[in-house]
């Protein structure tokens, strides 16, 4: 299976406006993404989407090629589905433009399932929640699952309950945004309506989820730190300082 990633960026975040081409490290945050996820074995391509002119420039200053889309988009997976429009690929993998701390393994994690499933239409790594405090962020989004392993909601408020248990002992997970679609998927999932859950909570994969579709998640065991605000960005340069990724970009 051909398979690809593209990395949907844009200036205008509400919570990080312009974080894209903020700085960890000396490098703009969309350059270690890129870098990292072209890493993996798994790919034949990685291409970033955005809307931005700024976003444009930086990325090609560093060697990535760039697809323009329309800045009309609300989710990411509506920008990937237009960038990948005119590109051969049965796989597409979405690594969300806010994951500097990705690594190339884990999308050779999300992307090994497809191999034996002709069925599986979407994949999700998932990873459990280590402190209370991710727990309780609005920026993280928590996810419960089926015993098989599917995603049965998403929400950025704080689920399972601890109306019976405390955070230690409850099992808490996280959607980490590596998120491989199967092509025909993905244009399934952009000419569905938007739905309700997805526009309250603000998570693509609800779209899916609303619409009866299944949304398969894989741990894993690399934990990221997301970047949706400035706060975001210092800890995620104090934690990358000693990454040996670094050493090989």
């Amino acid at each position: 299976m051909k398979t690809i990633a593209v990395i949907p960026a844009r200036m205008g975040s509400s919570r990080f406006p312009g974080k894209p081409i903020a700085k960890i490290l000396g490098r703009p945050m969309i350059e270690h993404i890129y870098k990292r996820v072209a890493m993996s074995k798994s790919l034949d391509a990685t291409y970033i989407a955005t809307c931005d002119e700024e976003i444009r420039q930086v990325a090609e200053s560093f060697g990535a090629p760039v697809i323009m889309t329309a800045d009309t988009h609300e989710r990411a997976s509506d920008r990937v589905a237009e960038a990948v429009v005119y590109l051969d690929a049965d796989l597409i993998v979405m690594v969300q433009g806010d994951e500097p701390m990705t690594h190339p393994d884990m999308i050779d994690t999300a992307v090994a399932p497809f191999k034996d499933n002709p069925q599986l239409g979407c994949v999700n790594l998932v990873r459990k929640i280590d402190h209370e405090a991710d727990y309780l962020d609005v920026n993280t989004i928590k996810v419960v699952m089926n015993q098989q392993g599917n995603a049965l909601y998403m929400s950025r408020r704080p689920i399972p309950t601890l109306a019976k248990t405390g955070f230690v002992d409850t099992a808490a997970y996280k959607q980490v945004c590596i998120i491989p679609f199967r092509r025909t998927t993905l244009f399934q999932y952009t000419h569905l309506a938007p739905t309700p859950l997805e526009q309250l909570e603000s998570v693509d994969m609800l779209r899916l989820l609303e619409h009866g579709y299944q949304v398969k998640m894989v741990p894993t065991e690399f934990n990221t730190q997301a970047v949706d605000t400035e706060a975001d960005l210092a800890r995620v340069a104090k934690l990358m300082e000693t990454d040996p990724l670094l050493s090989h970009y």
